[in-house]
This record gives structure tokens, C-alpha cells and sequence, in this order.
């Protein structure tokens, strides 16, 4: 499989100071996409399961504060068959495994078995309005939402806010949501940003992407009335 950036970063990318891998690939194309370089499978360097374990146990006194290694991109799940060999690999080296997805796998069930920590986007709740905007609908998402709240299965939903994408309807969001069990889900928004801005060689499309205090504040009401666990990153 191949990446595009490696680091340590701590919290923002599961518990703990965490060795990250963006992984090349995505199925989407995220208008607001802070990492575009990752687009193509084409792109960035190979990397083996083998290496990833190697690079792992050098690291292992790294990951303290429930570190571990983790799976981003892009999107991770597109090289399902060797992610697949790699969290086995680091699950028998008692290694914590998380993974950031957009959650438009089919498999996505295979790999829970060796993922520690889900962290699992929700842009949109309307499918169309969702494929308008990063190119695939929300069919599969609301899938997996499902398989993961029907089996208890707990998850890290994150939800980008983007003005004039998906912020005039905090109620939409929170009664989509709110319609499974939640027990095991926590929330997090992420207002828009432009740090991925100067990365685009196409036209960058969105305009008056920044989320207002107060827009924010109502989804967060909003959540709290429904019930759901919001979280802080």
C-alpha cells in the first residue's frame, strides 16, 4: 500500500501520542479536503504491513497516554486487504490500532475485530446533498452507522461543519442520529477550516466556508436536547 504523510500526533487522532498514516486513496472528493495530495492510490511512497510492524515496536515507547498507531488518509479502508494484514500484525504485538474513516466501506465489519478505536465521519444525512458535494451519497454511511450502534460497538462520529454545506439544520443532523441506539457513540464537530487551502492544484470551490460561534453553539444545544454524547478533541 502506499502513504503520504507519517507522524506523531497527540489526541487528535485517537487516545494518546499516536504514530499516524495517512494512507493514499479516497473515494471522495471533499470539496473542503485539507489533505487533496492524498486523493490518487498513485501517490506517495510504498509501505509494507511488515514495515509498519517494524516501525511500530521501534516506536512503542512512544505511545504513552493509550497511544498506539493509526489509520487515516485519505481513506484507510481502500486498502482493505493489507490494512487488514497490518492491525492482525499490530494487534498480536499488543499494539493499540485506531482508524479514521469516512465509513463508505462494505467491509468496515471485517476489520472491527482489530480496531481499537473507530473514528468515523458523518458529513451529511441527506444523500444527495452529500454526493453533490464529495462525490458518493450517504448509503453506506448510514449502513455502517447502523451495524455499529446495533451491535453496541463503540464510535468516535465526527461531523466537519462547513457553511453552506450542512449547517442550516442542527435538528436534521441530531434526529438522524439520535434515531439508534447511542449508548456507545460519542460526537465531535469540526468547524471548516482552509489549512489544506494553498495544497489544491484545481480550483478550491468552497467560499464563506467558516462556521459562526453561534452556529456552532445551536448544534451543540441542539445535541445535548437529542441526548448525544458530544466530544472534545
Amino acid at each position: 500500500m502506499k502513504y503520504f504523510g507519517r507522524g506523531f500526533n497527540f489526541s487528535q487522532d485517537g487516545p494518546g501520542n499516536r504514530l499516524v498514516y495517512h494512507l493514499s486513496g479516497c473515494n471522495m472528493r471533499c470539496l473542503w479536503c485539507a489533505n487533496p495530495e492524498g486523493f490518487s492510490c498513485e501517490g506517495g511512497k510504498e509501505i509494507t504491513p511488515s514495515d509498519i510492524v517494524t516501525d511500530a515496536l521501534r516506536a512503542r515507547a512512544m505511545f504513552f497516554d493509550g497511544g498506539g498507531v493509526t489509520f487515516t488518509g485519505g481513506e484507510a479502508t481502500l486498502w482493505h486487504d493489507e490494512l487488514l494484514e497490518t492491525l492482525r500484525a499490530l494487534k498480536r504485538e499488543g499494539i493499540h490500532t485506531a482508524i479514521e474513516t469516512n465509513g463508505t466501506s462494505r467491509r468496515l465489519g471485517e476489520l472491527l475485530p482489530f480496531i481499537d478505536y473507530l473514528m468515523m465521519d458523518f458529513k451529511h444525512y441527506d444523500s444527495d446533498r452529500l454526493k453533490a458535494f464529495t462525490g458518493v451519497g450517504c448509503e453506506a454511511v448510514m449502513d455502517n452507522y447502523k451495524m455499529l450502534t446495533d451491535t453496541g460497538r463503540e464510535v468516535h462520529i465526527r461531523i466537519p461543519l462547513i457553511h453552506g454545506f450542512n449547517t442550516s439544520s442542527p435538528e436534521g443532523f441530531a434526529s438522524c442520529l439520535a434515531a439508534y441506539d447511542t449508548a456507545h457513540c460519542d460526537f465531535e464537530f469540526l468547524p471548516y477550516h482552509e489549512y489544506g487551502k494553498g495544497k489544491w492544484t484545481e480550483e478550491y470551490k468552497i467560499q464563506d466556508g467558516f462556521v459562526p460561534k453561534e452556529v456552532l453553539g445551536e448544534f451543540h444545544r441542539v445535541f445535548r436536547e437529542y441526548g448525544l454524547k458530544i466530544k472534545h478533541t
